[in-house]
């Protein structure tokens, strides 16, 4: 019988607390992003003061309860999308199929798609090369990018050149979303969600994020114009906002402000996602951004568990997050060799 040397046991050590170390994140952050998703699904649109204090169904788009919206579908699309390691012509035809032929819909029929992804997918259908389809005008600096890209913490978490990091977000981001605006805001939040992942505390990990972009980016022609959109978030005072002056909207600024605010304002998942979801508006999208940091924090014994089980297609969902976990870990363990 050989024995395992001491060595060989110290290396399955670390390679089992990496295992953990990605699991422990990976599942609550998608999870708690799909599940703010279907939260605010029935309620959005809605006015302000809505006094949601669970998963309901129906309302704005007479859906069953537990069902989730673009947010998470096209996140879901981005996952198989970077565990089959494809490019982003492969993404942008997954995002047809969601359109077109319900792919990653909770039950096989589009309802719900924001106007500039729409646009984005016409003209990538027209020929235009996905990297080029993005909207570059300014009315086009919705959340439909930023809703969508939290899974790229778990394959650029081990990255530390920023420009690379800035890059892969850009290059996901901006097949829908091209103007540096929305991109700015991926990257922020990005930013955020993998200094969550490093286990600094919330605020620790915006000031950092804040010191990163400003200081990586402020000669940077492209986005130079953009920082001052993000003012209330650079210099936080977005978290002692008053309730009244958060903006509920689907404008990439105010949907990344609200969910800092909601995720800041509590101290656990439940309160944090509630109250973005009470705030109305953009209930889906703001519920979802906050679902996901809070859920990157306060891990999977934060989330309800009745909630998660209403969840439309939920062993699907778990199926894929098992596999994108596996894809993780075997990058991050490839690249400790």
């Amino acid at each position: 019988m050989r024995y395992k040397t001491m060595l060989e046991r110290w290396n399955e050590d670390d390679r089992m607390f990496l295992a953990l170390r990605i699991k422990k994140r990976l599942i609550p952050t998608i999870l708690g992003g799909i599940v703010g998703d279907a939260l605010g699904v029935p309620v959005e649109f809605k006015s302000r003061d809505l006094y949601i204090k669970g998963m309901t169904g129906y309302g704005t788009y007479n859906q069953p309860e537990g069902t989730w919206s673009d947010d998470t579908s096209l996140t879901l699309c981005l996952i198989e999308n970077l565990i089959e390691e494809k490019d982003e012509t492969d993404l942008m035809e997954k995002f047809i199929a969601y359109r077109d032929k319900g792919y990653w819909t909770p039950y096989g029929t589009m309802f719900d798609i924001g106007r500039t992804t729409d646009e984005a997918i016409e003209r990538f259908k027209n020929g235009v090369p996905a990297g080029q389809c993005g909207g570059t005008a300014e009315f086009d600096n919705g959340n439909g990018a930023l809703m969508r890209v939290s899974p790229l913490v778990f394959t650029l978490w081990e990255e530390f050149d920023f420009n690379k990091r800035k890059k892969e977000i850009e290059r996901v981001a901006q097949i829908t979303h091209g103007h540096p605006r929305s991109t700015l805001g991926c990257i922020i939040y990005l930013e955020f969600l993998i200094n969550l992942f490093h286990n600094n505390s919330p605020i620790e990990a915006l000031e950092m994020s804040m010191d990163t972009c400003f200081n990586e980016l402020k000669t940077n022609e492209k986005y130079i114009r953009e920082l001052s959109f993000y003012k209330k978030i650079f210099d936080k005072s977005i978290l002692n906002a008053n309730r009244e002056d958060i903006r509920s909207d689907g404008y990439v600024v105010h949907s990344l402000e609200a969910a800092l605010w909601c995720f800041f304002k509590h101290d656990n998942y439940k309160d944090s996602v509630l109250e973005a979801v009470n705030l109305g508006g953009d209930t889906d999208t703001i519920a979802f951004l906050t679902g996901t940091m809070a859920g990157l924090y306060y891990r999977m014994e934060s989330i309800p568990e009745e909630w998660i089980n209403t969840l439309a297609r939920k062993e699907d969902i778990f199926t894929l997050c098992e596999r994108f976990f596996q894809y993780c870990f075997k990058k991050a363990d490839k690249t400790k060799e």
